[in-house]
């Protein structure tokens, strides 16, 4: 509600981080109230978003989104790749969110993947190997895969890596989304 009292009427508020959706619609309502557009923008590509471009779901009205436009354009891997308006405000988090427990979940298929590989000691198989043999022309080539075959290059066995991501919250979230609306998501959900 602090923030509402900064701005006036007719102005545009962007929220490009990893917020809750449920906290966007409401501040995006409580904005709205006032006369002042809000848009959620999940965005995606971490620290290599500056060089690749960023992925970009943006939730928020026609004219809001429209405005913003040349700057979401400049900022995606291209004018109209990697970006796009996904629904009123909200929805750009929304879809973030689910965006990361699948992430999530296929961080943790290549995890036990890896593990099974590695434990099996008598064939003595070379992850980094396997990892680049993957990263072209599997199935199961993804950009998580040429992070992990990075890894696996400066630590073959990860020794130094943590077997567990920490948690954001929008991982859980998406659980807790899911069992709202009775759909199931093993994957995600373990």
């Amino acid at each position: 509600s602090k923030l509402g009292e900064l701005f006036s009427e007719g102005d545009l508020v962007v929220d490009g981080g990893n917020s809750n959706y449920k906290e966007t619609v409401r501040r995006g309502q409580m904005l709205a109230e006032k006369g002042i557009e809000f848009v959620d923008v999940g965005t995606s590509g971490g620290i290599w978003g500056l060089k690749e471009g960023y992925s970009m779901m943006v939730g928020g009205s026609e004219t809001a989104v429209s405005a913003l436009t040349p700057a979401l354009k400049t900022l995606a891997p291209g004018d109209d790749l990697g970006w796009g308006h996904v629904g009123p405000s909200g929805s750009g988090h929304f879809v973030k969110m689910v965006h990361n427990g699948i992430e999530y979940g296929l961080m943790e298929a290549y995890a036990e993947g890896f593990e099974i590989l590695k434990a099996k000691e008598e064939f003595g198989l070379d992850l980094h190997q396997i990892s680049e043999i993957w990263r072209f022309g599997s199935v199961v080539r993804s950009w998580l895969l040429d992070l992990t075959a990075n890894a696996l290059a400066d630590d073959a066995d990860l020794s130094e890596i943590k077997g567990f991501v920490p948690d954001s919250g929008e991982g859980r979230w998406t659980v807790f989304e899911a069992i709202d609306l009775d759909v199931p998501a093993p994957i995600i959900t373990h």
